[in-house]
Parts: C-alpha cells; structure tokens; sequence
C-alpha cells in the first residue's frame, strides 16, 4: 500500500490523528528533505527509516519504491510542508505506481494554498492555479495567456523574486487586487492585500521574506460579492 500523506505547512499541531497513525504503521518513508520529515517525527515520537525521494533522484527511487510495494510494504511519501504531488516530483512517482497496479491512498492535510484561499475575501469558486512561474524561458508567453483569464489567478513564489513578479503583473495584467499570504501558520504569518502598485511600493521599501502564495483577483471581480448589503 501506497500512502500520500499531507504534513503541516508551519505548525507542528497541523497534522490529522490519521496522518500520525499512518505514519507510525508503515516500513518506510520517503520525504523531500529527510532533516525535515525527521523533525516532525520526532515531535510524534516516531521512530522510522525515512529515505530521500526528490527530482533529482526521482527516477532512481521510483524503482526502488515499486519494488519495495510489491514485497508487500507499507510506504508513505511526505513533503517538506503540506500535501505531496502539488509543485513537487510525486505526481511522476504516483502514476508509475497506479500503472503498476498498486492501490494509492491519499490522507489529507494542510495546503498553503487551501489555507490562503479561505482568507484571502477573494471569489475562490474558480480558480487557475499557476504553481511557480518560469524563471525565463515561456515566462512572457505564460502571462500574455494570463491576460485573458477570467479566474483568480493562483502563483507560488520565492521572496528573492516576488518583487519582480509583481511588477510582471503590472505590466501584462495591468493594476489588479491581489492577496499575498506568507509563513501561513508560522509565528511571522502575514497577510498582505491591496492593488499591486501599493504593494510593490510597500514591498520596494520592505522586502519580505518566507513561502509566499500570491492570489490575483479576477479580471471581471469588482470584489463586492453581497451586492445588497449597503456600507458606510
């Protein structure tokens, strides 16, 4: 039996009591940065072997991972924070497994981008979901497709470069709302919202710092979703 299985994205307490007992039942685990995994495990009082499974041994471990499953062992693949197979390598690993015949079993978790969502104010009912953007090549044809979504717009991105995307935004997208929400769940959450130019603005005097999910209202959202509730 396979076993995807969300871990916190910060908070240590943000794990199911399903997670905990997976976790502790199967022989092996396979995480992004085992130093990581082996925090949280030792904060449960875990004690199991936890091998390396990232992009570039990918194809490696892949493998090895089905040959362990068909010897009939229990594995679980975890990431640094939040759920598998979002933004990271496991989607690959996953596949090769379900082609192989082998039963894949998910047990949900904490999401930065579920958890931004749900406080961002935004009309989350449609959303299109970008990841992290190229660094360069397809970059300037990614946000010209952009410019005609209809939907709100979902990026993950580094600190060393959300200056620069923003001021992407901007250019391609025009002055649009967007919601910032960084270390979701850490001592030093923040949640920043506003039109970009204010927020480049802020950010140009203050950089910060930390895992950043950036939501982009839509293009036709005026923002106001209660259209008889009148305000001051």
């Amino acid at each position: 039996m396979f076993y995807v299985v969300g871990t916190p994205i910060g908070n240590l307490e943000d794990i199911t009591f399903r997670a905990i007992k997976v976790l502790k039942e199967v022989d092996y685990i396979f995480a992004e940065d085992t130093r990581v995994t082996k925090k949280l495990l030792s904060h449960y009082e875990i004690e199991k072997t936890v091998y390396q499974y990232h992009e570039h041994n990918k194809l490696h471990q892949i493998t090895n991972i089905i040959n362990l499953l068909n010897d009939e062992k229990k594995i679980a693949l975890v990431t640094d924070a939040g759920t598998p197979c979002i933004s990271d390598p496991g989607f690959e690993l996953v596949n090769e497994i379900l082609k192989a015949g082998i039963k894949v079993v998910g047990i949900p978790g904490a999401s930065s981008i579920v958890t931004g969502a749900s406080i961002s104010g935004l009309d989350m009912r449609r959303m299109a979901y970008e990841g992290f953007l190229p660094k360069k090549k397809g970059r300037q044809t990614l946000f010209n497709k952009l410019k005609e979504e209809e939907r709100t717009i979902v990026i993950l991105e580094s600190p060393n470069r959300i200056l620069k995307t923003l001021k992407d935004i901007k250019e391609y997208l025009g002055e649009r709302y967007v919601v910032i929400t960084r270390e979701l769940t850490k001592i030093y959450e923040e949640i920043i919202r506003g039109n970009i130019s204010e927020i480049i603005e802020k950010l140009e005097e203050k950089p910060i710092k930390g895992e950043i999910v950036l939501f982009i209202r839509a293009i036709n959202d005026d923002g106001v979703y209660l259209k008889t509730i009148k305000t001051e």
